[in-house]
């Protein structure tokens, strides 16, 4: 349990980090997105082949579309949000990622039925208002392109929530061969995306933006995917949603700490309203801690 939360927070930490590699590599958005996704996937599937676990496609035919359609919202997602760190600053971007959660609470009652309680109701309208919040805050960080910013940010949520959603619909496939096939789908996805648009422009890049390439797809997407459902296996969902949260602290740490960007009082306090109510939306106390409690 102990050596499943260190991986775990240290996979969250290391996504925080991912802000300023990405603004260090001079290629497109989309072309990011494709190389990410075939680093990630040549490592995982070598991971895959050295560790003897083949992917049983016979148990999963009825769910490849799932798993198709939850690809490309991946590299749609990954697209929107590096455009995000280009136009705002990496805090700003990564609260307006984290709304996605907030997007997932309140799709899940169409989608699935599922009654939405008091508690959900709240935390979604607070969650809201922080967003609001950060998107009021004017023309703070980028030159006046904070709110472009933004909105690629919140796109970028609302693709992650398709993700998450179109996973639900997946029951037979295990966390890592779920997440591989899902770069390839992505891969799928991005090749025609970046020939119809920016082209392969890898000869630009200096020696920075190629050491920068190799941390985001190795590091960032592969070993820390695979360090990262490693640990879920082994952790209490609710852990492992308190652990995520590693990710916008560090991330906005980074920004305000490493790379000097501002940010105001405002985003902070709707950083803090997104975060920490969808925080209290995902956990809940035992109902034996609650008996004890009255």
């Amino acid at each position: 349990m102990k050596r499943a939360r260190l991986m775990l927070v240290a996979s969250m930490a290391i996504f925080g980090t991912l802000g300023p590699f990405v603004r260090n590599i001079s290629v497109s958005s989309g072309e990011l997105a494709l190389y990410r996704a075939i680093l990630a996937a040549a490592l995982i599937g070598g991971y895959l082949l050295v560790t003897k676990q083949p992917i049983p496609l016979g148990h999963i035919r009825r769910e490849l579309p799932f798993l198709l359609l939850s690809g490309v919202a991946m590299g749609i997602n990954w697209i929107l949000l590096f455009e995000a760190y280009r136009y705002t600053t990496v805090s700003v971007a990564t609260l307006s990622y984290y709304f996605a959660p907030v997007i997932v609470t309140a799709v899940c009652p169409v989608l699935f039925r599922e009654k939405l309680t008091a508690k959900q109701i709240l935390c979604f309208a607070m969650s809201t208002l922080g967003l609001v919040l950060i998107t009021g805050t004017g023309e703070v960080g980028k030159g006046g392109t904070d709110l472009i910013g933004i909105l690629f940010g919140f796109g970028a949520a609302a693709f992650y929530a398709a993700v998450v959603l179109l996973n639900k619909f997946i029951k037979n496939v295990e966390g890592i061969h779920r997440t591989f096939l899902q770069f390839l789908a992505a891969i799928l996805t991005l090749i025609p995306y970046v020939a119809a648009t920016s082209g392969v422009t890898l000869g630009t890049m200096d020696p920075t933006g190629w050491i920068c390439l190799l941390i985001v797809g190795l590091l960032h997407t592969g070993v820390t995917y695979c360090m990262y459902f490693s640990s879920l296996k082994e952790l209490p969902g609710q852990k492992a949603a308190i652990l995520s949260y590693v990710d916008p602290l560090v991330a906005v740490l980074v920004s305000v700490l490493v790379l000097h960007e501002a940010i105001t009082v405002s985003q902070l306090a709707g950083g803090a309203l997104i975060l920490g109510f969808t925080l209290w939306n995902e956990v809940s106390l035992p109902s034996r801690k609650l008996k004890e409690a009255s």
